[in-house]
């Protein structure tokens, strides 16, 4: 007790006052805190509220805002967070936002290429593009079969035939022959993405690698420009439309088949496919003539082959009387020349 009385002695003669004391309770040292303590100074001691710290302005929760989140996960297909960090960065800028989740995802794309280079890219898919007296075939690899099933990874393969096609609509055309080009790797890389896309194909590449996680290369494109008087056969083997674009083919194989014909013939797009089937079927290494004599060497030669739908005849046996002539060929097989380059 007499630490109690000291203490009441030390309270009166410094406030003038008894602590006050809650009815029926015993004063404690707590209590005797409380009282002793200045005015105001609870409201410092008092714990104080979490505040979490956010870099940029923060986009507001109007109608109009939800709208805009709305609108450009619509236009880019990135998630709603990606989106949202885009417009409270760019200060609600639809446009400005868009061109911010493109650069992020081309350096996380860029980073993620890095880190897979090298590994093997067995799969894929092959893409045809027809657009008027031009053709277009090209390969675009893949890791798995899986992947190249998937529409982002089927959008790149669209994007890098446009970019061909584009490529080839700039090219001078040839009066009276037909041309045929390719383009390696490299070569197609550098290519522009196209009118409603930034930078390269090897952008898009980048942008593609990031989204899906594995390895892909542009591995190789061919082209076919033709005057009046050829006709460009093809064929698709597995062929699936572009979900985007309907005019592109893709599949696991792919022929073009370079004919020239006096006349425009009503049954020419049936023949050019049965044409672009044989070459698929029965890789032939060059054209020949219909003088080849079938077997031996000739077994390479295109006209002499057997014919694929009936191996009875002689594919020149076969285009004769339809009053076409063969004078090219082009065939892609995904992921050929692989197993020779581990090889070596």
């Amino acid at each position: 007790m007499s630490l109690l009385r000291s203490l009441r002695v030390f309270l009166v003669a410094r406030t003038g006052s008894y602590p006050v004391r809650s009815p029926g309770a015993g004063t404690d040292l707590l209590s005797l805190q409380l009282s002793c303590a200045p005015a105001g100074s609870l409201l410092r001691q008092s714990p104080q509220p979490r505040h979490t710290f956010y870099a940029g302005p923060r986009l507001s929760a109007s109608a109009s805002s939800k709208e805009l989140l709305m609108k450009l996960r619509r236009k880019t297909g990135y998630s709603f967070v990606n989106c949202k960090k885009a417009l409270e960065t760019c200060g609600g800028d639809l446009k400005q936002a868009e061109i911010w989740l493109h650069k992020e995802a081309q350096k996380e794309g860029w980073s993620k290429a890095a880190k897979l280079q090298g590994r093997k890219t067995k799969e894929g898919l092959i893409g045809l593009l027809q657009e008027g007296n031009t053709t277009v075939l090209v390969e675009v690899n893949c890791e798995t079969d899986f992947v190249s099933r998937n529409l982002k990874f089927q959008l790149l393969v669209q994007q890098v035939a446009l970019g061909t096609m584009m490529h080839c609509q700039t090219l001078k055309d040839q009066p009276s022959a037909y041309s045929k080009g390719f383009l390696n790797s490299s070569e197609l890389s550098g290519l522009p993405a196209g009118p409603d896309r930034e930078g390269s194909l090897k952008d898009q590449l980048a942008l593609a690698i990031g989204k899906l996680g594995e390895n892909m290369i542009l591995k190789r494109a061919a082209w076919v420009k033709v005057p009046s008087g050829f006709y460009v056969g093809s064929y698709v083997h597995g062929a699936m439309q572009s979900p985007s674009l309907h005019k592109l083919v893709l599949g696991k194989y792919g022929a073009l088949v370079i004919c020239e014909t006096s006349e425009q013939k009503t049954n020419l797009e049936d023949v050019g496919r049965r044409l672009g089937q044989h070459v698929v079927g029965m890789a032939p290494l060059s054209v020949g003539s219909l003088d080849d004599e079938p077997g031996g060497e000739a077994e390479t030669k295109m006209l002499s082959q057997p014919y694929l739908l009936d191996p009875s005849i002689t594919l020149g046996q076969y285009v004769q009387p339809q009053g076409v002539s063969v004078v090219d060929f082009v065939r892609f097989e995904c992921g050929e020349g692989e197993e020779a380059a581990e090889t070596e």
